[in-house]
C-alpha cells in the first residue's frame, strides 16, 4: 500500500498565511524524508481557512524546496480555466521538476456560487469537463488537438493525469479514460465503495495505465496517545463547523462548542469524517488496513487536519513509523 498526503494548506486558528506556506514546506519536506509517494493540493477560493487557491504557484514554491517527491493539484477545478492555460502551466513545473509532477483534475468550481461569478465562469462549465480532459490529455501529448496550437510548455511532456471525484460521473469518466481515479472519501463519503466498483468494471486500459488505479482520501489523526488524538479531532470538527458557518460573509458564531454543534453544518461535518483514522499509531494502522481493504484502494491520500502545523507534522511521522514507510518509496511510478 502507497501512502500519500493531500495538504489543504490549512491556515489555523492562530496562523498566518505566510506561516502555513512555510508549514507546507515543512510538510513536504518531512513527506519526502518518511517515504510517502506523493503530496496534493487542491484548488479552494473565498476560504479563510484554505491557502491553496492559487494551486500551481503553491506546487512550484513546495518543489524548489524538495528534491524527489511527486507533487501535484488534488485537484485543480478544470472548469475554471481552458485546457490550456493548465497545460502551459503544468508543462511548465513538468519542465522545471522533471519526473515529479502530477495532475489531478475536478469539475466543481472550488467555491460558491458568488466564488463562480467572481472567476468569470459560466455555471454550464462543468458539463463540458470530459471534453475539456481529452483536450488537455492531448496538448501535453505529442499532437495538439488544435491546428496551429501548442502548450509550450507542455507539448509532449505527459504529465499523468488523474480524475477526481465524490459520484459516479467522474467514476465513469476515469474508467472510459484509462485514467487513475481519486476518490474524495475524506469529504464526501457516500459514494466510495459504488464509485470504485464501477471504475474497476468499466476499465478501459491506455497507453498511460493497463489496469484500474484507485486512490482514497482518508482522513488520519494520530498522536502519541489516544485522548491526545480525540482532543485534536474535536478542536479540528469544531474548527471546521465554525469555518463552514462564515462562508460567504455570513456571521461568524461564537467559539462555544455548544453553539457550534446546533449549527446546521455539524452534521455535514460528521458525515465528513465518516472515514478518519484517530488514535495512537496502532490504532491508526489498524483502521487503515480495514479502509484499504474496504475502499478497494491502491493508494491511501492521508489528510492530516488539525488546528496547528505542529500536530499534522507530528501526526505525518506517526502514521510513517507505524505503517512502516521507507524513503526508497518516495520514488515509486506515478500511477
Amino acid at each position: 500500500m502507497r501512502f500519500s498526503l493531500l495538504d489543504l494548506a490549512a491556515v489555523g486558528p492562530s496562523e498566518t498565511i505566510a506561516q502555513t506556506f512555510q508549514g507546507s514546506v515543512s510538510m513536504a519536506q518531512l513527506a519526502e524524508r518518511l517515504g510517502y509517494t506523493r503530496v496534493w493540493y487542491a484548488e479552494h477560493h473565498s476560504i479563510a481557512s484554505i491557502a491553496s487557491a492559487a494551486t500551481s504557484v503553491l506546487i512550484a514554491h513546495i518543489a524548489a524546496h524538495t528534491k524527489t517527491i511527486r507533487l501535484g493539484a488534488g485537484g485543480i477545478m478544470l472548469p475554471n480555466h481552458s485546457p490550456l492555460t493548465i497545460a502551459e502551466q503544468f508543462g511548465t513545473l513538468a519542465e522545471l521538476h522533471p519526473g515529479r509532477i502530477d495532475l489531478g483534475l475536478g469539475r466543481a468550481p472550488g467555491g460558491d456560487r458568488a466564488t463562480l461569478y467572481a472567476l468569470r465562469r459560466d455555471p454550464s462549465a462543468s458539463d463540458s469537463f470530459p471534453d475539456d480532459v481529452v483536450e488537455l490529455r492531448s496538448l501535453l501529448g505529442d499532437e495538439s488537438p488544435i491546428p496551429g496550437v501548442r502548450a509550450i510548455p507542455g507539448h509532449g511532456t505527459h504529465v499523468p493525469l488523474y480524475i477526481l471525484g465524490s459520484s459516479l460521473f467522474g467514476a465513469a469518466l476515469a474508467a472510459r479514460l484509462g485514467l487513475p481515479y481519486a476518490f474524495a472519501s475524506h469529504f464526501a463519503p457516500a459514494a466510495l465503495r459504488d464509485a470504485v466498483a464501477l471504475y474497476k468494471s468499466r476499465f478501459q486500459p491506455s497507453k498511460e495505465l493497463e489496469r484500474p488505479y484507485v486512490i482514497a482520501g482518508v482522513n488520519v489523526i494520530a498522536a502519541d496517545t489516544d485522548d491526545e488524538a480525540r482532543a485534536l479531532f474535536e478542536q479540528t470538527r469544531l474548527m471546521v463547523i465554525r469555518n463552514l458557518s462564515s462562508r460567504g460573509g455570513a456571521h461568524r458564531l461564537p467559539d462555544d462548542p455548544e453553539v457550534l454543534l446546533r449549527s446546521p453544518h455539524a452534521a455535514f461535518v460528521e458525515q465528513m469524517f465518516t472515514y478518519s483514522a484517530i488514535g495512537a499509531p496502532g490504532h491508526v494502522a489498524a483502521y487503515l488496513e480495514e479502509f484499504a481493504e474496504l475502499s478497494g484502494a491502491d493508494e491511501l491520500m492521508t489528510v492530516h487536519h488539525t488546528p496547528s502545523i505542529e500536530s499534522r507534522l507530528r501526526s505525518l511521522s506517526l502514521l510513517a513509523s507505524t505503517v512502516g514507510l521507507t524513503p526508497a518509496e518516495a520514488t515509486a511510478p506515478s500511477s
